[in-house]
Parts: structure tokens; sequence; C-alpha cells
């Protein structure tokens, strides 16, 4: 069979390092022979063809600031309400509400972060039916 000629921007002519523990390097080699293909093969497939993670909606982020900013105020709330447990003043909210209001708003943070990539998948897969109405 003759060689066929590539178009020369699908020529791979650029070498990028890359750096690998011991055992990094063994665990690219014994993927890339169960695969059979080469480790350089292996890496250009998991590297270029495989979708990046959805990225969080600008809502999203907005949403997971603000909580952040009540955290921080519950914070403040909390350490003043110790503080007036020690000095024997009256407590300007009850302690153990405060640190379960404070669990419940990390709980939400981190449901943010991730139901949003899977609000996006989930939208992907409504968006094959067209029996809403806009």
């Amino acid at each position: 069979m003759a060689n066929r000629k590539q178009s020369k921007a699908l020529v791979r002519k650029h070498i990028f390092p890359v750096r690998l523990s011991d055992i990094e390097l063994d665990l690219l080699r014994i993927k890339s022979l169960d695969a059979g293909m080469s480790a350089s093969e292996l890496m250009r497939r998991n590297a270029l063809m495989r979708p990046l993670p959805k990225r969080l909606s600008k809502i999203s982020l907005q949403t997971y600031w603000e909580l952040g900013q009540i955290g921080n105020n519950l914070n403040q709330l909390v350490k003043a309400t110790n503080t007036a447990l020690k000095i024997g003043r009256t407590l300007p909210a009850d302690p153990e509400l405060l640190k379960e209001l404070l669990e419940l708003l990390h709980q939400c943070r981190r449901d943010i972060t991730s139901d949003d990539v899977e609000d996006e998948d989930s939208e992907e897969e409504e968006s094959d039916d067209d029996w809403e109405a806009d």
C-alpha cells in the first residue's frame, strides 16, 4: 500500500512536554496497552476528544457568592453570641439555631455547584422533547 499524504494541518510536528510521576507513567503505559494504542494517542484522545465539564451559570455563581456573604454575616452573629455567652450578656440569637443556619447555607452552596451541572444535562435531555410551548 502506498502512503497517503496528509494535509499539512494534520501533520503532528509539535511536542508538548508533560511531567509525570513514576506511578502516573506506569499507569499511562498500562492504560495505553489495554486500549491498544500509543500513550500519545491515548493522551490526545483524553485531552482533546472528551467534553469538558460544564461551567456554572452566572446566576449560580452570583447565588453562590450571595450565600457566602450571608454565611459571613452568620459567622459574625455566632461570634457575637458566643462572646455574649462568655461575658454573661443577653444573647442576640440562639447559638444552636445559628449553627444550623450556617450548616444549611454551606449545604446550599454545595448543592448549587453540583446541581448546576446536572440541571444543564437535564436541560439538554429535555430539549429533545418539543412538547413545551414557549
